[in-house]
């Protein structure tokens, strides 16, 4: 099913006021019960992204670092099972992965001799049992698992979900008989940025997009929904050097998902 601009549009514009939140992903596929939950899961994470972008500078400023610090500090006092960090990342909306993160080094700062390193506080982010208060790891682990946007086990999925759909496309080349070089194989040519493939022998694409067909000499498989955005900052960070590094003549970044339902 082809998603319109309009369609996406009224997607994103009902996500404004939504926390992000697997209740408000269930309330979304209410909404929208013709859209599958991976479609609206990727407009969801990336409409949250930008909106964490924007606002992001306000909570790391050093009054407001130290007001959630009070906050956390004065909620598990109170109740040190109660999920504090999770419901005042809630009520600030910032996201749960991002606010334990705030807490934790600001955590360390006050009882390490010396300030955290970035590996020591990604270290106890993916394994909050290093975490040397129990509270304090317990209150991680809540944003971590309750959060469905930023974190250490969002990365791993993301991560887990890409290399499923370069398989997938590696085994639909292979089945269609085409000829190609992966990513390890262009490396080993001396080529620092390639695309997941590139075709020995063009191919010629039938889709909607393109009335006399796309020559298609490379493909770059991006396992996320692709809004302006995206294609815009993908265009600068990848594609542009595709072209100019003589990658052939033609670009096209298509979603594996468009392949399977070409297919």
């Amino acid at each position: 099913m082809i998603l319109t601009k309009a369609q996406y549009d009224e997607i994103a514009q009902c996500l404004v006021s939504v926390p992000p939140t697997r209740q408000s992903l269930r309330k979304l596929k209410q909404r929208f019960p013709s859209q599958s939950q991976a479609t609206l899961l990727s407009i969801f994470s990336q409409e949250y992204q930008k909106h964490i972008k924007r606002t992001h500078a306000k909570h790391h400023t050093s009054e407001a670092i130290e007001s959630y610090y009070q906050r956390y500090l004065s909620g598990v006092g109170k109740n040190g099972a109660a999920p504090v960090l999770l419901e005042l990342a809630n009520e600030v909306d910032y996201a749960p992965s991002l606010m334990a993160r705030i807490i934790l080094e600001r955590f360390l700062q006050e009882h390490e001799e010396t300030p955290p390193s970035k590996s020591v506080i990604n270290s106890m982010l993916r394994d909050p049992s290093q975490i040397p208060d129990g509270v304090l790891a317990n209150q991680v682990y809540q944003c971590i698992v309750n959060d469905c946007c930023y974190g250490p086990l969002v990365d791993c999925i993301k991560h887990a979900i890409g290399h499923e759909h370069e398989v997938l496309l590696r085994d639909l080349l292979l089945e269609k008989n085409l000829s190609f070089l992966d990513e390890d194989q262009l490396r080993a040519k001396g080529y620092d940025k390639t695309p997941d493939f590139i075709l020995q022998v063009p191919v010629v694409m039938l889709c909607p997009l393109a009335v006399e067909g796309h020559i298609i000499h490379w493909i770059e498989s991006k396992a996320s929904f692709g809004d302006e955005c995206s294609h815009h900052a993908y265009l600068h960070d990848q594609f542009w050097s595709y072209w100019n590094r003589s990658f052939k003549e033609e670009i096209l970044y298509t979603e594996v998902t468009d392949i399977n339902r070409s297919h």
